[in-house]
């Protein structure tokens, strides 16, 4: 280990590299001045202090946040700004709740109290020039809460032939604090709007709730999973034609009895069909009165997850039988 020292030694200062030291001695020596010159600057200087609300009831429910956040305009020496560039954040201003809770359910903090609370830390050379907001106010309740909802909004869009075919929200409703009046007004919340596209595997995002006025939402953040499918046009055979809105002791017969459906669906939604999930019926109603022997059918009810639903033949031959009591 000693060798290497030496030999590191012997060719720092060797008379190649000896000037060459020397150059980055000096070089590191004046970099050292300009930043104590610098730093003995009067500077201005934005920072951010947070604000934490203490001394709250145990039946007490702040509503609009429980921190909030101070933007500081400081003009002092950057010797002096240092510590607060760096480590504001670290040191919040408690403000007592007892002290600056009202009646109502709201709170305020006027700008001669907070004047007082942030000059009180600052050191004597340290001059104040802005503070925004130049008050803080905070809303609270005494624990009326409603879970309600949760929904998603944005635009999700997956890669060309795949399409959205679900999604799951856990969790699935959450916890809203709020005054009685916004409560009944409240049904839903939403997320923030969310947007994602080109993708075609399972996608599951970390969505945060969107904020209202006035309203605290336990949790405030929901995980959504969106679930993708394939593309595909697919074909059952084989669904009955059934007669509704017949008369009493009359059946309708069709030909053929049994129609096609085309349509469009995800993959894994087509493996779980079959001609059960489908309704096809002539109404009686519509064709009583008509003189051709043909009647039209239609869709009455199919599984979700489908779309451009057809029916083929849309019209078929029918009779009406009299049916013996």
């Amino acid at each position: 280990m000693g060798n290497v020292f030496r030999s590191i030694i012997n060719f720092l200062f060797s008379k190649a590299n000896k000037e060459f030291v020397i150059f980055l001695l000096f070089f590191a020596l004046s970099g050292i001045f300009w930043l104590i010159n610098a730093l003995n600057q009067s500077y201005e200087q934005e920072v951010k202090i947070l604000v934490r609300y203490t001394n709250i009831p145990k039946n007490a429910v702040i509503t609009s946040g429980e921190t909030d956040t101070l933007r500081l305009t400081l003009q002092d020496k950057g010797f002096v700004l240092m510590p607060y560039i760096f480590d504001s954040q670290d040191k919040p201003i408690d403000i007592d709740f007892m002290m600056y809770s009202k009646a109502l359910g709201v709170g305020s903090v006027g700008n001669a109290d907070l004047l007082k609370m942030i000059e009180g830390r600052l050191p004597a050379s340290t001059r104040l020039v802005s503070i925004k907001p130049d008050h803080l106010s905070f809303t609270y309740n005494f624990g009326e809460r409603k879970r309600v909802p949760v929904d998603w909004r944005g635009q999700v869009e997956p890669e060309p032939l795949y399409f959205l075919s679900g999604y799951r929200c856990r969790p699935d409703s959450v916890t809203v604090f709020a005054s009685s009046s916004k409560l009944d007004s409240i049904n839903v919340v939403y997320t923030e709007d969310l947007n994602y596209s080109d993708f075609h595997d399972t996608l599951q995002v970390d969505a945060p709730l969107l904020k209202m006025e006035g309203v605290k939402m336990v949790p405030s953040h929901v995980k959504i999973t969106f679930f993708t499918d394939i593309l595909t046009e697919e074909r059952i055979d084989g669904i009955p034609v059934v007669g509704i809105n017949m008369p009493e002791g009359k059946v309708l017969r069709t030909f053929p009895a049994k129609v096609s459906a085309t349509f469009v669906t995800g993959m894994r939604t087509y493996k779980s069909l079959s001609k059960k999930d489908f309704v096809v019926a002539a109404d009686y109603l519509e064709f009583s009165d008509s003189l051709s022997t043909k009647c039209a059918v239609k869709l009455i009810s199919a599984p979700k997850g489908i779309s451009r639903i057809n029916i083929t033949p849309s019209n078929v031959d029918y009779l009406i039988e009299e049916v013996s009591r």
